[in-house]
């Protein structure tokens, strides 16, 4: 979603005609009743910003543009097409660079998460303090607790196993190579999704394959506002993948929504999407678990991806979908939002969690670990054991049972 043209992401704007199908898709919407925090009346706040009718240090203007959650739900239901989400990383980039800055907040989280060097020592004393037990013990609400929550919700479940996979002798799988790209916050803190993407895949026929020199893909960068930090890893990325056809497996919906949009295009595949592919996934055995499936934003709203997901899920015997009202709705995640807007961001979960709360699953499955960590620290602040999982770690499971890991 990197804009290089004069106008950026404003472009984007000139569908709008105003008709208010956005409001009630719009969760910050929802959650105040005012106009300024709609997907509407944010693009008129961005449409004068552009004409230079509100400076960029307008704080009413910075305050609606940040109170969003950037989930791109306006989308879908815009019947003019309207690229909401393009305009608003532009509108933000320029309130970063017109003197404003990026909160100092987002800033740390950023330097502590992505940055080389950096970023591998605070994951290993996170994951070392997450092995411990005490993040869980101490889940709660208050923005300790709550990052508490986030950190014991990354836990894998079972350790982290090391199995090869048995060879398939069921019906023909496809032989294609694939491009496994690893991000940051997965690499970190969920590396046994990237196990588990690994091994599902090659039971599909897949030939998984590791990218030396890839870096963070950049999507919290663009978000924040950090527009030439973000173009600068998408270049690298794009070095270090190449110009060749092998698609690149993700398996973080908001990383595969900004790479697709970024110069990658159609070679980033989400993992459920290869996994769907082919008449797949290759059945596995029983699971009995009652699990809700939570899409995240940049799957379903940004990357349009709803019906691979269902069939991997299909793929599992007796595991049964549970139907919560609001499913499509966000979390309140949205990247560093979580952080820097707590108050909106928990108002926003509160919403998810009184729905689940109707139909107690015992799994929540995600594919964001964004999502992953927002849901799982809500889920025990309010004490309920339901465990989140991303969809690929079911499936990862599901083959277990069936004797296809030796």
């Amino acid at each position: 979603m990197i804009q290089t043209k004069e106008r950026g992401g404003f472009a984007g704007l000139d569908a709008c005609v105003h008709c208010g199908f956005c409001l009630q898709a719009c969760p910050t919407f929802l959650a105040t009743g005012d106009e300024a925090d709609s997907p509407r009346g944010r693009i008129e706040l961005m449409r004068a910003l552009e004409r230079g009718d509100l400076a960029v240090t307008d704080t009413a203007l910075a305050y609606h543009l940040d109170r969003c959650l950037g989930c791109r739900a306006c989308e879908p239901v815009c019947p003019s097409g309207v690229r909401y989400g393009q305009a608003l990383e532009t509108a933000r980039e320029r309130l970063a660079d017109g003197g404003r800055g990026v909160p100092w907040l987002a800033r740390a989280a950023l330097w502590a998460l992505t940055t080389p060097g950096v970023s591998e020592v605070v994951y290993l004393f996170a994951r070392l303090f997450r092995a411990t037990g005490i993040p869980r013990l101490f889940a709660g609400w208050g923005r300790i607790r709550f990052a508490m929550g986030m950190l014991a919700a990354t836990k894998p479940e079972g350790g982290n196993r090391r199995q090869r996979t048995a060879t398939d002798r069921g019906r023909p799988l496809p032989s294609s190579a694939v491009l496994l790209f690893r991000g940051c916050v997965m690499e970190g803190l969920f590396r046994h999704v990237h196990g588990a993407t690994i091994r599902t895949l090659q039971v599909n026929g897949y030939d998984v394959r590791e990218v030396a020199g890839q870096v963070c893909c950049g999507a919290l960068h663009a978000h924040a506002g950090l527009g030439d930090a973000a173009r600068a890893l998408a270049r690298t990325n794009a070095l270090a993948f190449g110009d060749g056809e092998e698609p690149i497996v993700v398996n973080s919906a908001g990383c595969g929504a900004f790479m697709k949009e970024c110069g990658f295009g159609a070679r980033v595949k989400d993992v459920t999407e290869l996994l769907a592919a082919n008449g797949g996934p290759v059945p596995g055995g029983p699971l009995d678990l009652h699990v809700a499936y939570d899409p995240p934003c940049h799957l379903l709203h940004a990357q349009r991806v709803a019906e691979p997901p269902l069939r991997l899920f299909a793929a599992i015997p007796l595991l049964r979908l549970v139907t919560v009202a609001g499913a499509n709705d966000c979390c309140g995640s949205a990247g560093l939002f979580t952080l820097v807007e707590p108050e909106m961001s928990r108002t926003v979960l509160q919403t998810k969690l009184d729905a689940l709360g109707e139909v107690a699953p015992q799994v929540v499955a995600t594919g964001n670990p964004g999502c992953a960590m927002q849901l799982g620290a809500g889920l025990a602040a309010r004490g309920v054991r339901a465990r989140v999982r991303h969809p690929v770690e079911l499936l990862d499971a599901s083959y277990r049972a069936a004797g296809r890991y030796e």
